[in-house]
Order: C-alpha cells, then sequence, then structure tokens
C-alpha cells in the first residue's frame, strides 16, 4: 500500500474498480434487451417497412385488430407507405397529421385533381385513395373528398430503405423549415441558400480540408509561438487595463472641471459615478498586476509545458488522429441509439384512438424504457470520451516516464489501449458514470425550464437558472478531477477514489501554477481556434466572392466556420489534454525526485530548465524566501 503513495510509475498493473465493470456490462445487456425486445415486437419492420393508419405493415399479409375497420389486409404488392396530406405536419407531436395508406408506388408526377388519381390508379395500378373506394369511384362517390389524397397531389419518390413517399418539392415543408430556421420567412429564400450550398459543395469541402491541415500545422508550430504569444497576452493586458483606468480618471477630471457650471443633480449623479468606477478599475489594475507579478514564473512553467507537449505529438503522432477515432465510435453508438429509439416509438400493441386509427402504445413498466435508453445515450458517451482521456493519458505518461525516448513502445497509444482494456476499464466506467449522475438531473432542469418559460414566477426562473449554472459548474469541475484521476491510475494502477484523492491532493498543492495554466493555456488554445476559423473564414470568403453562379452564399460560409471551429477545438482540445497530463506527471516528478543519484528526474530538459531557473531564483531570494520558495522546497 505504501508503494502506491509513493508514486512509481509504471512499474505495477493490477486491475482497478472491477465491481463497477460488471455494473457497466449488465447496464450494456439490459440496452441490448431494449434493442431486442423492440424488434421482437415487430418494431423493426414498422419503421422499416411503414405502416397504415389501421395497423397494417406494408409489403406483408397482417393479422385483424379487433375492433379495426381495413386492418388484416394482404399488401404484399403494396410496399410504399402514402400520406394523403404530406404538408400537414403537427410540430408539438413531431408527426404527420394524414390518414396514411400503403400503395404499390408513388405518384412520379403531380396529380391535379380527382380525375387524374384514378387515371394513375389505372395506369400503373397504385390506389391513393382509401382501401373501401375503387378506382372507378373516384370521381362519383361523394367520400372521395375525404377519402382521397389533397390535391394537387406533389410529385413523390420513395425514401431509401424506409418506404415512405415523401415529396419532392421541399416546399412543402416551408411551415416546417420556417419553425427550424426562424430567419426564413420565404421559401425562396430557403431555395436560394440550398442553392448556394449545393453549387460550392467542392469549395465547402476544400476549405473543411484547409481547416483540418491548418489545425495540424497549429499542433505542430504552437511550441514555438507559445512564448511570444504569452508575452502579447500579458502586455496586452496590462495596457489594457492601464488605459482603461487611465481614461477613467480623466473624464472624471474633466466632468469635475465642468461640474461648477452645471449644478443639475443629473451632474453630480454622472460625477460620483465616474469615481465610482474609476476606484473600482483601479484596485482591480492593481489586483491584476499583483497577480501577474506573484504568477509570472508559473507563466514560464506553461510555455515550458507547451513546448514538452508539442515534443510529444513529434514523438506520438498517432494522438493527433485520437478525436477521429472517437468521433467514430461516437457516431456509431449514436446511430445505433437513434434507431432504437425510433423502434421504441413503433413498439407496442395496437390500440384504436380518438380517430378511429391505430396507435401502438406500450403498456405497463415497459413504457418507462426510454427513460433507461436515454441514461444508457448520457452513460455511454462519457464512457467513449473517458476512454479517450484514459488513453492520451496513459501513452503520455509512458512517454514522460520513460527516461530513454528511444526505449519507448513501437506504438504507445496501441500500448496504452491495452492497458486500458486489460486493467481500466472499470475505473472508466466509474468516472463517468460520475458525470452521468451530474447531467441527468441538470437536463431535466434545463427541460423544465423550457416547458414553463413564460410561466413561472421571476423567483422561481431565477432559482431554476441557478440551479442548472450550480450543476455546469460542478460537471466541469468534476470532469477536470477525473481527467487527472485517470492519469493518476495510469501511473500508478490505483483505483478511481484512490487515484482522485492523490490527483487532488498534487493539484491542491501546485494551485498557482493551476490557475497559470487553466487561465494563460487555456486563453492561447482559444487564440488558436480564433486563427483557424479567420483563416479558413477569410480564404472562403475570397473564394466563394469569385463565384457568382449563386446569388446567397452566406450559409456556405457558416457551415465552414462552424466546421473550423469544431475541427480546431477537436485537435487544441487533445493539447489541452496533454498539457494537463505533463503537468500532473511534472509536479509529481517534482516532489518525488530531486536531481540526485538514485532519485534523478524524468522530466524533459525544457522543464529541467526550468526547474533551475526556479532554484537559482530561490537562492537569490534566501531562506524563508515566501510562496515561491515554500512550493519548490521539495525539489
Amino acid at each position: 500500500k505504501s508503494s502506491k503513495r509513493e508514486w512509481k510509475p509504471l512499474e505495477d498493473h493490477s486491475c482497478t474498480d472491477v465491481p463497477w465493470l460488471l455494473l457497466f456490462i449488465l447496464f450494456c445487456i439490459g440496452m441490448g434487451f431494449i434493442c431486442g425486445f423492440s424488434i421482437a415486437t415487430g418494431a423493426a419492420a414498422r419503421l422499416l417497412s411503414g405502416y397504415d393508419s389501421y395497423g397494417n405493415i406494408c409489403g406483408q399479409k397482417n393479422v385483424k385488430v379487433e375492433g379495426i375497420v381495413n386492418s388484416g389486409l394482404d399488401l404484399t404488392h403494396k410496399k410504399y407507405v402514402f400520406f394523403l396530406d404530406p404538408c400537414n405536419i403537427d410540430l408539438v407531436h413531431q408527426k404527420i397529421k394524414s390518414i396514411a395508406l400503403c400503395v404499390s408506388a408513388c405518384p412520379r408526377t403531380e396529380l391535379k385533381t380527382l380525375a387524374d388519381v384514378q387515371k394513375f390508379a389505372e395506369t400503373n395500378g397504385s390506389t391513393l385513395c382509401s382501401y373501401e373506394l375503387q378506382p372507378s369511384e373516384y370521381t362519383t362517390d361523394p367520400r372521395a373528398a375525404k377519402l382521397c389524397p389533397k390535391y394537387p397531389v406533389p410529385e413523390s419518390a420513395p425514401i431509401p430503405f424506409f418506404h415512405r413517399c415523401a415529396p419532392v418539392n421541399i416546399s412543402c415543408y416551408a411551415k416546417f423549415a420556417e419553425a427550424l430556421i426562424t430567419f426564413v420567412s420565404d421559401s425562396s429564400v430557403l431555395h436560394r441558400l440550398i442553392s448556394g450550398v449545393m453549387t460550392s459543395k467542392e469549395i465547402i469541402m476544400g476549405l473543411c480540408l484547409l481547416s483540418l491541415v491548418l489545425s495540424m500545422i497549429l499542433m505542430v508550430i504552437i511550441r514555438y509561438i507559445s512564448r511570444v504569444l504569452v508575452w502579447i497576452l500579458t502586455i496586452l493586458v496590462i495596457l489594457g487595463s492601464l488605459g482603461g483606468t487611465g481614461v477613467l480618471w480623466w473624464l472624471y477630471a474633466k466632468q469635475r472641471l465642468s461640474a461648477s457650471a452645471l449644478e443639475t443633480q443629473i451632474a453630480k449623479d454622472n460625477l460620483q459615478a465616474l469615481l465610482i468606477y474609476a476606484i473600482a478599475a483601479t484596485v482591480f489594475t492593481v489586483i491584476l498586476l499583483l497577480i501577474m507579478l506573484i504568477m509570472r514564473k508559473r507563466v514560464a512553467l506553461t510555455i515550458a509545458l507547451f513546448h514538452v507537449a508539442g515534443k510529444v505529438f513529434i514523438h506520438l503522432p498517432l494522438l493527433v488522429f485520437q478525436p477521429f477515432w472517437t468521433f467514430f465510435v461516437l457516431i456509431l453508438f449514436w446511430t445505433y441509439w437513434i434507431a432504437v429509439l425510433l423502434f421504441l416509438g413503433t413498439t407496442g400493441s395496437p390500440v384504436p384512438n380518438e380517430e378511429g386509427f391505430v396507435e401502438f402504445q406500450m403498456a405497463g413498466p415497459l413504457k418507462y424504457m426510454w427513460w433507461y435508453h436515454v441514461v444508457g445515450l448520457i452513460w455511454i458517451s462519457e464512457f467513449i470520451l473517458a476512454c479517450q482521456q484514459m488513453t492520451v493519458a496513459g501513452a503520455v505518461v509512458t512517454y514522460y516516464f520513460t527516461r530513454e525516448k528511444r526505449n519507448l513502445p513501437f506504438t504507445p497509444i496501441l500500448a496504452s489501449v491495452n492497458r486500458l482494456v486489460c486493467y481500466h476499464l472499470g475505473t472508466v466506467a466509474k468516472g463517468s458514470f460520475i458525470i452521468t449522475i451530474v447531467k441527468i438531473p441538470r437536463m431535466i432542469l434545463m427541460y423544465i425550464h423550457t416547458q414553463l418559460k413564460g410561466k413561472e414566477n421571476a423567483c422561481a426562473r431565477c432559482m431554476l437558472k441557478a440551479c442548472i449554472c450550480c450543476l455546469w459548474c460542478l460537471e466541469k469541475c468534476l470532469t477536470y478531477l477525473n481527467q487527472n484521476a485517470y492519469t493518476a491510475t495510469a501511473i500508478n494502477s490505483t483505483n478511481f477514489c484512490t487515484s482522485a484523492k492523490d490527483a487532488f491532493v498534487i493539484l491542491v498543492e501546485n494551485a498557482l501554477r493551476v490557475a497559470a495554466i487553466n487561465t494563460v493555456g487555456d486563453f492561447m488554445l482559444f487564440l488558436g481556434k480564433v486563427l483557424i476559423v479567420c483563416s479558413t473564414g477569410l480564404a472562403g470568403i475570397m473564394l466563394l466572392n469569385y463565384q457568382r453562379d449563386y446569388t446567397i452564399w452566406v450559409l456556405p460560409l457558416i457551415i465552414v466556420c462552424l466546421f473550423a471551429f469544431l475541427v480546431a477545438h477537436c485537435f487544441l482540445s487533445i493539447y489541452e489534454m496533454v498539457v494537463d497530463v505533463l503537468f500532473l506527471c511534472f509536479a509529481i516528478d517534482t516532489k518525488y525526485n530531486d536531481g540526485s543519484p538514485g532519485r534523478e528526474f524524468y522530466m524533459d530538459k525544457v522543464l529541467m530548465e526550468f526547474v533551475e531557473n526556479s532554484r537559482k531564483s530561490m537562492k537569490e531570494a534566501g531562506r524563508g524566501g515566501g510562496a515561491e520558495g515554500r512550493e519548490l522546497k521539495p525539489m
């Protein structure tokens, strides 16, 4: 047990948090049961093949539903679902408010009258009116106004794999589009926007590739420009705070000189307000300058860590592609989750509704399965992200605590994945579950706040927002602590709680350094994201400006900028993760090693120079030289 507390890196590997791994496996089995249940009850067939308003599944023989006319029909040759009024969309319940029928073919041309509908049925053998009407009765039977489609019947085409006839002209869904895109009030604007995207799709793809290349280049060169960025940021902050304070005092002096001629109450109030603002700005500037003076050496550590992080990516190039694998796995899981959710929407027993048609509903406890499914979405998504964090932590820990870099494993990333799968999946499951139990209440409160918008009083609204904000802050703090706990687990193979406690102690002992890294470092990475988005956006403006074939290219430019920010965020978040792992390794290294024989440092030469400079500053400051001397005393 004592050897665990001495932080002996990579000397012992053991399974951690096995009960939590078993619990996670049982939960995943439950998710599989929901999928199997929905498929076994016919939901998959109803989703893929489609069903009509009477409970018949298209393309097969059906069983009679008690009390429902037109049910139990043989629809083997009618494989497509056709809606009599496909444009009548219920935005509240997210469904089409129309009678659905099974037909043998979708109308490929617009049908303007019932005579056209009758001719289409006689020519193609596809009856678009309700089953009780024969094609010969379409123009003579008075029931045709209700049982036949609303005309003109728009041109339709079957949706691939889902056998639904959907209108080809998207203006049919203008109301739905306006609800989603509030600034589109005219369908012609929507057409022009979409045509702009389709016409410039090659440019969009090229600009997205450009943002990808710029992100990879920035990750390589950021270690060379980090020092310049930090000092530019420092100078701008100092000049901004001093300049703002000087302007406020200048305005106060100017107002005071002219206040003798203005004896109004408004002039006095403005003068007093300026005095308060000037004093507050002065206090803020003095505090800011003191903080920057105290943390100036921690800023040097941030620069050194960024420099070493650049070397990590040179030795471990597969780290660059880590976001792609994570995103790919997330897409696969989300696709599966959405498919099962759609299955759940069509599962259950047929029940007649108020209009005499059939709806499929689950009875008893089974109708709450979707809650379990939602929890699974959050927990498994967090589990996948935590696996990425543990993989990155394991690879960086291997790099840092390997003295001879030429002795690194052939692929440290794969070695880290192997350790994760063999030993630490339980730790990842526990850490992701903790995030899940914080995220779910926040999502519930956000849902309540959305549902009660405009109905609750100001006090209740304020309390809801305060609770949501507190849970968000707690989630961010736990996410940061979890990441450091995974690093501690990768170093010492301890369970989650022990690793979190040990990492927390290290972070508290280096609180000022943590603050410097999380402020200066995060701002540097934010500037990197802004640089990539601005560069991609500028290139997009120059390219799109020379294209005269389309009228509106605002939407393509927005798509490109959003994609550029997403790509930059994915790449630089990995960079931030590497810096955090390096810092914890550095803090442990300086705490338990001093460079003497038998206790040599593991750190890189750049970090060694930082340590030597810190020691020189300690000697110059003398004994008992304040907070810096106390912090570096273990070295």
